[in-house]
């Protein structure tokens, strides 16, 4: 995925109502009134949110009579995760480096207080 992509991407994901929108399509389609009931705004609002998932590759949208529906894709998902894990061993020598700092200050303190 293209870093340019990938923006557009995070810059979808960093709006809360997007991503309840993004949770609610993993169970499922659902047309612009389905995914607008839970917020208190318009359906207008509501599409333009859609929009912006539909340009980061998030959803698609289809008609089926008169009504749209929404997809959700979750292929940039994967490739946001894969993005994330490289960082992943970052985090986790540091949080295992406070582990052991913990330890140790923990085994001074046990020993400094039992004389």
């Amino acid at each position: 995925m293209a870093t340019d992509e990938l923006s557009t991407l995070f810059a979808a994901l960093a709006d809360p109502t997007r991503r309840a929108i993004l949770q609610r399509l993993a169970a499922g389609d659902a047309n612009v009134a389905e995914l607008a009931d839970p917020f208190a705004m318009s359906q207008p609002a509501i599409s333009k949110h859609l929009k912006v998932l539909e340009n980061a590759g998030l959803i698609s949208r289809s008609r089926v009579a008169t009504a749209r529906y929404s997809h959700l894709e979750a292929r940039p998902l994967k490739e946001a995760t894969e993005y994330m894990q490289r960082y992943k061993r970052f985090w986790s020598e540091g949080f295992d480096k406070l582990d052991t700092a913990l330890a140790d200050y923990l085994e001074h303190e046990k020993d400094g207080n039992s004389d």
